[in-house]
C-alpha cells in the first residue's frame, strides 16, 4: 500500500510540475504584435456629466403637476400689544454644612422649585429664580427653622 502511495504522490507531483512549466511558457511567450504602431500622447479634456442629486428630483415635480408634502408653519404676530415686564425674584441662601443643604433640598422638593448651586472656595450659595414672591417668602420662613439665612431681592439680567 505504501508503494502505491509513493508512486501516486510522484505522479501527482510530476503532473503539477509539467502544468506549471506549460503555464509559464504560455504566459511568457513572445507573440507578434500585428499592426504595431507607436504610442502617441493625446490630450483630451473630457466633460464630466453633472452629478445627479436626489434633491434635483424635487424641482422636477412642479412640471409634472404634483408637489411633495411639506410641513408649513404660519405665525401670526400682534405687535400692538403692550409687553408687560414681569419681575423675577432671586432667593440666595448661604449654606454652612451638608445638613443644611440636605434640609434645603427637601424643602425645595416640597415647594417644587428649581435651584442652582454655586460653590466658591468655602462658601456654598443656592440661587432660586422665581416669579412667585409668596412661595419664596414662605420658603424663607421655613428655612429659618433650619437656621438657614436667606434673602429675596429682585433679579435683573445683566446683558453683556
Amino acid at each position: 500500500m505504501q508503494k502505491i502511495l509513493k508512486w501516486i504522490a510522484l505522479v501527482v507531483a510530476l503532473g503539477v510540475a509539467i502544468f506549471i512549466i506549460f503555464f509559464l511558457i504560455s504566459i511568457n511567450s513572445i507573440s507578434k504584435i500585428e499592426n504595431g504602431e507607436p504610442l502617441t500622447f493625446t490630450s483630451e479634456i473630457k466633460k464630466e456629466k453633472p452629478i445627479e442629486l436626489w434633491l434635483n428630483n424635487f424641482s422636477k415635480t412642479e412640471r409634472l403637476g404634483y408637489f411633495y408634502p411639506v410641513n408649513e408653519v404660519y405665525i401670526e404676530l400682534d405687535l400692538n400689544e403692550k409687553i408687560v415686564n414681569t419681575v423675577t425674584y432671586k432667593l440666595s441662601a448661604s449654606l454652612l454644612d451638608p445638613y443644611q443643604l440636605f434640609c434645603l433640598k427637601e424643602e425645595l422638593k416640597q415647594h417644587e422649585l428649581r435651584y442652582y448651586l454655586t460653590k466658591e472656595k468655602e462658601k456654598v450659595e443656592l440661587l432660586i429664580f422665581s416669579k412667585n414672591l409668596e412661595k419664596l417668602n414662605s420658603l424663607v420662613k421655613i428655612l429659618k427653622n433650619y437656621q438657614i439665612s436667606a434673602n429675596i431681592m429682585p433679579y435683573k439680567e445683566e446683558i453683556e
